[in-house]
């Protein structure tokens, strides 16, 4: 697996434990469909919260969020959808919400992490 690879999986792991030390629980992680990937799912009571992570090494050639411009926003938008009519149930009565959380650092387990709630 390539370094870019193994960093973007640890940053992940680091942003789903986050999640959770903030009281979400995770109903679904780098879930797959023709469209596209979704790389966290999460619930809270009152919210269906889907977390688009992006992990950088450093900002030298930008912050992380900066690649997640509009048409991307677009796409995770369309995946929701198709993840919410793949699981009704885990939807229902809930409010929609994407977030974005950046993680820039060598290191994921000390990178600095922004939660960005309903940024998208």
């Amino acid at each position: 697996m390539a370094a870019k690879d193994d960093l973007g999986r640890a940053g992940e792991e680091r942003a789903a434990a986050h999640l959770r030390a903030q009281g979400y629980t995770i109903v679904d992680r780098n879930w797959r469909c023709p469209q596209g990937e979704l790389d966290i799912v999460a619930v809270t009571r009152s919210e269906l919260v889907v977390v688009e992570v992006k992990t950088r090494r450093s900002d030298l050639f930008g912050h992380p969020l900066e690649a997640v411009d509009a048409r991307k926003a677009a796409r995770l938008w369309r995946l929701a959808m198709a993840w919410i009519a793949a699981h009704p149930d885990a939807a229902r009565g809930r409010r929609l919400r994407l977030d974005a959380i950046a993680l820039t650092g060598p290191d994921p387990a000390d990178a600095v992490l922004e939660h960005l709630e309903g940024a998208l």
